[in-house]
């Protein structure tokens, strides 16, 4: 039996979803703990609700995608916002050398997957699935290339995606802690800083939300996406398939930037809002349509590709992030902040990186420099890096 659901339908769902998973993750520490978004916790559960229901007599449920497709692109949008290249230019050289570092390990984590994609026998753009795409582009990267990757033949992408990208936010929490205490200890690493905590500043204009304010906000978002669009038609001339979203991304970017040199004023709190508001609505209506059937027959390659993507990860920040960084105490906690955005994402890289600070010391400069530019890259290159190896295996 199908049942089909308008666009109103399909969001009122979404809804009951969000809520679901909120009061579960209100009610289980280990969801607070590794930060599993409540959309992830509602989206999975009502999607093996529906795995069991089809299992038992054959009921599926056919959503509108509009709305979803819509709030992906303004999420990206919001997402464009961070990219300030007035932030970037504060980290120094030690920022531009974080960068490169940040990006190579985008390409590393996709080679890998696609190489053990190759040895297990399955789709390449499986592999890809489980690379950067859900390994340091999290939840909401996965939910959106998969679709493209399916396109292309790779049945099963999104789900996979998805649940490769919840895997990776509970292990970036898990190993960041570890490697910062591994190298701490071996090198005897201590904070120049004697006094302990974490000095977090947050520059962020007004606090509190007003209608006319909240309106211009609005209206920045949506010009920024709809200058977007304008971006991805440019980017078909590339030969490549670029996801609709990178071009509201780079709208973004743009928008921002332009705000840095006094064009209009920006108010990044509201901004952040409309973002969190729109991935909220977009990964619940995204993970609760996930066909969990398609993970049954790859369940244990999967998991093994899983695993050595996160031992990679351990390895390239104990020997090239903690060296690169100059082998100090605050290299051995951007360690801990990569491993956390590598495969997880921003609130996992600072919450390594505050476990390690609130034992040992503070490290002023790990924590401004790698959640800065970690994300403002990650974002960039990521979707580019992603399309070519797409583009590439397809």
């Amino acid at each position: 039996m199908n049942i089909s659901l308008d666009v109103i339908q399909t969001l009122g769902l979404a809804v009951i979803v969000f809520i679901f998973g909120s009061f579960v993750k209100s009610r289980v520490k280990v969801f607070q703990t590794y930060f599993i978004p409540a959309p992830v916790i509602g989206g999975l559960s009502f999607s093996f609700l529906m795995f069991a229901l089809y299992n038992l007599n054959g009921t599926t449920i056919i959503f509108d995608k509009v709305l979803q497709n819509f709030f992906m692109n303004i999420f990206f949008t919001c997402v464009g916002f961070t990219v300030s290249v007035k932030l970037m230019k504060k980290s120094g050289r030690q920022g531009v050398l974080l960068a490169l570092i940040a990006v190579l390990f985008l390409v590393i984590q996709n080679l890998v997957g696609v190489s053990l994609a190759s040895v297990f026998g399955i789709n390449k753009l499986l592999g890809i699935a489980m690379g950067s795409i859900s390994m340091s582009g999290g939840v909401g990267s996965g939910a959106a290339f998969g679709p493209t990757l399916e396109k292309f033949g790779a049945e099963g992408a999104t789900t996979i995606g998805v649940a490769a990208a919840t895997f990776g936010l509970l292990m970036g929490s898990m190993i960041g802690g570890p490697v910062a205490k591994k190298l701490i200890d071996r090198h005897n690493l201590k904070s120049d800083f004697l006094k302990s905590g974490v000095n977090e500043e947050k520059k962020l204009l007004g606090d509190v939300l007003i209608e006319k304010n909240l309106l211009n906000s609005v209206l920045i978002v949506l010009l920024g996406a709809a200058t977007g669009t304008i971006i991805s038609m440019l980017l078909k001339f590339t030969g490549f398939t670029f996801p609709y979203y990178v071009g509201c991304l780079f709208g973004g970017a743009i928008a921002r930037n332009l705000a840095d040199i006094g064009a209009f004023e920006l108010r990044m709190k509201e901004v952040d809002i409309l973002g969190n508001i729109s991935l909220a609505l977009f990964l619940s209506m995204a993970l609760m349509s996930l066909n969990i059937n398609k993970l049954v027959d790859l369940a244990i390659p999967m998991l093994m590709i899983l695993v050595i993507q996160a031992t990679t990860m351990i390895i390239y920040a104990y020997f090239i992030t903690f060296r690169s960084m100059g082998k100090s105490y605050d290299a051995a906690v951007m360690a801990a902040g990569h491993c956390g955005v590598g495969l997880g994402q921003t609130p996992n890289a600072l919450a390594n990186m505050s476990s390690v600070i609130e034992k040992n010391g503070p490290a002023p400069n790990a924590w401004f420099v790698l959640p800065v530019i970690t994300v403002v890259f990650i974002n960039i290159f990521n979707p580019i890096i992603i399309t070519f190896f797409i583009n590439f295996f397809k």
